[in-house]
């Protein structure tokens, strides 16, 4: 099928809306705690029958939240000469420029093959717009390929030339190979998977057990393929991608690591060429690099207090001694991001209260900075995709956990922000409440956190409370839209993202003061966080909930031990939660490269530190929250045997603290799911997400107390007097 109806592109646009964010699959539980002679199994079975009703209830409501905001603006387009092309996670779609969607022929189907693979990851079109190289990805697990897809023909259906196994797929090479959700400080480049130097030149780099070791040379010509060794790294802390400058000028090779980063480049006039060292790693020497007009522009970590800055050097003589400074964050802002286009440096900072701004810089002395205000709701900025690019703008997302993304574009010629016409309509949306705090941690550290509501501050003493963690890596919190937090929005919930120590809002020194022996700084920041707005009378532990994923969950199960009596609930979802045994492992995929985040075990001060607060060896007798656990079988980034550990020991000490004891209180309900397959971000497939959302739902409402919104409104009807 070539054509694509209207109503067929909005079915695929609610789908691709959210699908990167729906990671899971509706498996039953594995094991149940209720302190009771029944099997596991058995209380599994109870349970979830209990929540059978709430879950197909929340799924109806799911699904119909997400037809609601089916045709907000999203990253799934991008531009090239003389097309635009539409991506809806499973396949690629094309039509000529100024002709909308009356045109659209499909160009590439990732699951024609039947083979498993077709969850589409990455994109990259080549500068002429005569090739594609699109990376797909088996369902339930990270193995990937990339598919060169020729598109000079008439017949474009599938017309896939290559096909290179275990292509990288994700995007920032270094940070989104961790135990994380999202990428992490984005500066400069999207790294990606491979990248086009001419129309028949492409370099990509490969994955192997969660590394990426090499990047190789693909030559198209007349006799055939070539492949060529570029590069290939021997330090097990560093990491290698590939990007492409802005203006298409450079393909950079990067290099990075927790403590350093080093940079290699071919020019795009040349690509047979050999590889050229901007300069050389170096202890705690961070760096990525841009290109314009034959001068480097490089975003590196030698400002204030090894914060982010802008240098210049000449393409020429591109090492350090020739990098001259050209812009700092001013005091009490980071820069998180930069977009460089013809004439103008375009940054996204973040202040003291992680409010997002654009600065506008001049690429030409004298330099002229201009600061640009954003809505007061937006939490989260994301560039639009782009094929070939129009330096002279910049257009990227704004959203929030709730907001819907909206549109805008700066303009260098006009040195503005505009909006689309098309996109006012989200900005109208019923209005709620975006309110920055500050909490005052343990050791003073005022640390920010974004609360979002619908009712005044005043109103918030009985209503539910949902908190974010993540903290780690130097990695901000997601927070762009879904649907799920708006729906609990819309019924009286408080959503509140905790900015601790460990996390990048605040810049790489706050990742530094939350890191190694300062880890423990996160836990203290997460309850201070909790305990001001307990403090303030926003909820109460009775009805709030807390959620993570990831190494986020070291942080929550940390506080689950230290501090249970703050929480109603808690959903830690592919948790790692074993630190100290798998750190102590360095035959595990990860362990080496970790020890920048976590410490070295086989130093005698860093392991002390790790056993303080590994959420598995610090478990004692006491009542903790109800938890439930999502889990994969397959996940190699947070091995099952630690997931598994803690919750035999946390289901032991449960039992040890309420056998012959009369417990007032129901004893705590602790649910591990047990999912197949090994993707540690969860299958692409949005109605098995929908089953995950609707079924972490009913456990919130059912955990703690609440009602559902059906149910609520019919006892308000039985109450009305006739």
């Amino acid at each position: 099928m070539n054509r694509i109806t209207s109503s067929y592109l909005l079915l695929l646009r609610s789908v691709a809306c959210n699908i990167h964010r729906k990671n899971k699959h509706p498996f039953i539980s594995r094991l149940y705690t209720e302190g009771s002679s029944h099997t596991t199994e058995e209380l599994s079975k109870a349970h979830l029958q209990k929540l059978g009703g709430q879950v197909q209830r929340f799924k109806r409501r799911l699904y119909s939240i997400h037809r609601k905001f089916a045709n907000v603006p999203e990253n799934c387009e991008f531009r090239g000469h003389h097309h635009v092309y539409f991506e809806d996670g499973k396949g690629i779609y094309r039509s000529t420029l100024g002709h909308g969607e009356q045109d659209m022929v499909e160009v590439f189907r990732g699951d024609s093959g039947g083979d498993g693979y077709g969850s589409i990851q990455r994109v990259r079109l080549s500068p002429t717009e005569t090739m594609l190289a699109v990376t797909v990805k088996k369902d339930h697990h990270e193995e990937t390929r990339c598919m060169l897809v020729h598109l000079g023909g008439v017949n474009l259906h599938q017309n896939t030339m290559l096909v290179l196994d275990n292509v990288l797929s994700f995007g920032k090479i270094y940070y989104t190979l961790l135990r994380i959700e999202t990428p992490s400080f984005s500066s400069t480049n999207v790294f990606s998977l491979a990248e086009w130097a001419t129309d028949d030149v492409l370099f990509y780099s490969t994955q192997e057990t969660l590394r990426c070791l090499r990047v190789f040379r693909l030559y198209l010509n007349d006799s055939g393929v070539q492949t060529t060794l570029v590069y290939e790294e021997n330090d097990p802390e560093f990491f290698v991608e590939v990007s492409r400058s802005r203006d298409q000028r450079l393909v950079t090779i990067n290099c990075s690591s927790k403590i350093g980063s080093e940079v290699w480049f071919v020019d795009c006039k040349t690509p047979l060429s050999f590889l050229t060292l901007i300069q050389s790693r170096q202890p705690g020497l961070l760096y990525h690099v841009e290109h314009s007009d034959n001068h480097l522009f490089i975003l590196a970590n030698t400002g204030a207090h090894q914060e982010y800055q802008l240098l210049r050097a000449p393409l020429a003589s591109p090492s350090m001694p020739h990098w001259v400074p050209v812009f700092s964050a001013v005091p009490g802002t980071v820069i998180k991001d930069m977009e460089l286009l013809q004439d103008h440096c375009v940054f996204t900072v973040k202040d003291s209260q992680c409010r997002l701004q654009i600065q506008t810089l001049t690429t030409k002395e004298p330099y002229q900075l201009n600061t640009l205000q954003l809505p007061h709701w937006a939490c989260d900025l994301s560039p639009q995709r782009v094929g070939t690019v129009d330096r002279g703008s910049f257009g990227f997302l704004l959203s929030s956990p709730v907001h819907p993304p909206v549109h805008y574009l700066y303009s260098s010629r006009k040195h503005k922000l505009s909006i689309t016409e098309e996109d006012t309509r989200y900005i109208s949306l019923p209005e709620f409440n975006t309110t920055r705090l500050q909490a005052a941690s343990q050791d003073g550290t005022m640390v920010p956190l974004t609360l979002l509501h619908v009712p005044s501050l005043s109103e918030l003493h009985n209503a539910p409370l949902l908190l974010h963690v993540y903290g780690a890596y130097g990695v901000d919190l997601d927070m762009s839209f879904s649907p799920e937090k708006r729906l609990l929005l819309e019924d009286g919930w408080a959503l509140a993202y905790c900015h601790v120590r460990g996390g990048g809002e605040r810049g790489l020194a706050w990742h530094r003061a939350g890191s190694v022996l300062q880890k423990r700084r996160g836990v203290e920041d997460l309850a201070a966080c909790i305990q001001t707005l307990h403090h303030m009378r926003v909820s109460h532990p009775a009805l709030t909930a807390l959620t993570s994923r990831s190494a986020g969950a070291v942080l929550a199960g940390a506080l689950c031990n230290h501090n249970p009596q703050l929480l109603g609930a808690v959903i830690l979802q592919v948790p790692f939660l074993d630190v100290l045994d798998t750190m102590q492992d360095p035959s595990l995929p990860l362990t080496v490269e970790e020890r920048g985040e976590w410490g070295d075990p086989l130093i005698k001060e860093h392991r002390d530190s790790i056993a303080s607060y590994c959420p598995c060896h610090n478990i004692i007798p006491q009542l903790y929250p109800p938890i439930l656990i999502t889990a994969y079988s397959e996940d190699r980034r947070v091995p099952l045997s630690g997931v598994m550990k803690y919750v035999e020991r946390l289901k032991k000490a449960i039992q040890m603290c309420t056998t012959g004891v009369d417990v007032k209180a129901r004893v705590p309900a602790v649910i591990l799911d047990m999912q197949p397959g090994g993707d540690h971000f969860g299958p692409e497939d949005f109605h098995l997400s929908l089953n995950e959302s609707a079924q972490q739902l009913a456990f919130l409402y059912t955990e703690l107390g609440l009602d559902h919104p059906k149910t609520q409104r019919r006892q308000r009807k039985a109450q009305k007097p006739n």
